[in-house]
């Protein structure tokens, strides 16, 4: 017997671009066919959605997989499948591994390793250096490319770019939105001496608010000069959302779920390391900064930065620790506990984390549910109370800074392009991860 669709996720509370209701929604060949009410008979499967919400694919535009190089503490599998038990279809993946992403035969290669290995979809964004500028129009619209990524601070070797004059010369060949970590590589290097040995909580003196606002009203000036697009990761200060406020012509900004749920004054008494991340975790006062940078709208989107160490690592003594947690597997948990708690509506989530990635990037038949649309869904229950552990975590380094904590709402579904590929915490389908597409 043939059938109208594939799959019918059936009695779910679809969140949308257009609002938030009932609807079926019909599944064919990977792809959205109807949404409405429709009949179960002309399924193949129906999957009984009643007291869930059915949100986007949500979209993940900054995780470190570390591989090739560093598989140790994470690879290409493993990281994906920690994003798809937590709710996450796709993920944008860093170029500073080993050999760094900055050349076509790399990103080639790491296309070649994630298709049909990665449990969700990706796309990899590319290393600009010195070296690779001449290359940089064919490098961002290679396929699997989710553009250029430029490290002002805190890096090693040949993806530093420190000065005003490299970063102009990538923005002068860019077309797309390229992403930058925006710390002062010259304000770091001067400021070392305040790094108290055996002290992580000295990390965001020694990274302080003026380290990172200094260098973004560097970068915001560079891309007004070249009008180029720039996407502004990871804002931990107060200082650069009132800045950025000012310039959305051509920034956008992404916040984390550590800078909105961490409070470093607490933290680093408590946790040490495991919260030492670039740039640092802050005080309480910052972090409500940043909720206010979502409330009045300056940031643009939700990226976790996961980027995992092993324990081993971590507990070397600062400032000898490595910068950087987990956090692609906690990040739907932790924000539905924050929609839960009034923090904000679970429609802005949406816009954050599937609608937004899709308009800065321009993502292909992806980011809202659609007919003709990827059937890309995560699937929520956001009356589940459930505790982190780090026995749940599916990172090769196996550890969360959110350990034994508490949350309201949890992903229960993982669909990628119509493949459930999680299910009430058990992977269902084997791994068939593509590159996104893109405009």
């Amino acid at each position: 017997m043939s059938h109208t669709f594939d799959t019918l996720f059936k009695g779910g509370t679809v969140v949308n671009q257009d609002g938030i209701g009932m609807a079926d929604i019909g599944v064919s060949q990977g792809k959205i066919v109807a949404l409405g009410s429709l009949d179960p008979k002309a399924a193949g499967e129906v999957v009984d959605c009643t007291g869930l919400h059915i949100l986007p694919g949500v979209i993940d535009t900054q995780v470190h997989f570390r591989e090739p190089g560093l598989t140790h503490k994470e690879d290409l599998e493993s990281g994906s499948r920690a994003a798809v038990m937590g709710g996450v279809t796709a993920v944008f993946e860093m170029p500073n591994t080993d050999p760094q992403t900055t050349t076509a035969e790399a990103l080639a290669d790491k296309v070649k390793r994630g298709t049909h290995r990665m449990h969700c979809d990706f796309a990899f964004w590319v290393g600009g250096t010195h070296d690779n500028v001449k290359h940089i129009p064919e490098l961002e619209r290679l396929p699997g490319s989710a553009g250029i990524k430029v490290f002002m601070g805190s890096s090693t070797g040949s993806l530093l770019v420190e000065d005003d004059k490299g970063v102009a010369a990538i923005l002068e060949k860019t077309r797309r939105r390229s992403a930058f970590h925006s710390e002062d590589e010259m304000m770091l290097r001067a400021r070392k001496d305040l790094r108290v040995e055996g002290d992580p909580s000295s990390h965001p003196i020694w990274r302080s608010p003026e380290v990172a606002l200094r260098c973004t009203e560097r970068l915001v000036r560079i891309a007004h000069e070249t009008g180029a697009k720039i996407h502004v990761l990871h804002i931990s200060t107060a200082e650069e959302m009132v800045f950025l406020a000012g310039h959305k012509d051509v920034a956008s900004c992404e916040v984390t779920p550590h800078h909105l749920t961490i409070d470093g004054d607490e933290a680093y008494k408590r946790l040490g390391t495991l919260v030492q991340m670039n740039p640092p975790v802050r005080g309480a006062d910052v972090r409500d900064a940043l909720w206010q940078g979502i409330a009045q709208g300056v940031a643009d989107v939700l990226g976790s930065d996961h980027a995992p160490h092993t324990l081993e690592e971590k507990a070397k003594p600062y400032p000898n620790s490595p910068s950087g947690m987990t956090g692609v597997q906690t990040l739907v948990p932790m924000m539905l506990d924050h929609i839960n708690k009034g923090h904000m509506s679970l429609q802005r989530f949406v816009d954050m984390t599937s609608a937004g990635p899709q308009r800065l990037f321009g993502i292909v038949n992806k980011g809202r549910i659609a007919k003709g649309y990827d059937a890309d869904l995560t699937i929520v229950d956001l009356k589940r109370r459930q505790t982190i552990t780090n026995q749940w975590i599916a990172s090769k380094c196996g550890w969360t800074p959110y350990d034994g904590v508490s949350v309201q709402g949890w992903p229960i579904g993982t669909i990628v392009r119509g493949h459930r590929v999680m299910w009430e915490g058990e992977l269902t389908d084997a791994a068939q991860g593509e590159a996104v597409r893109f405009n």
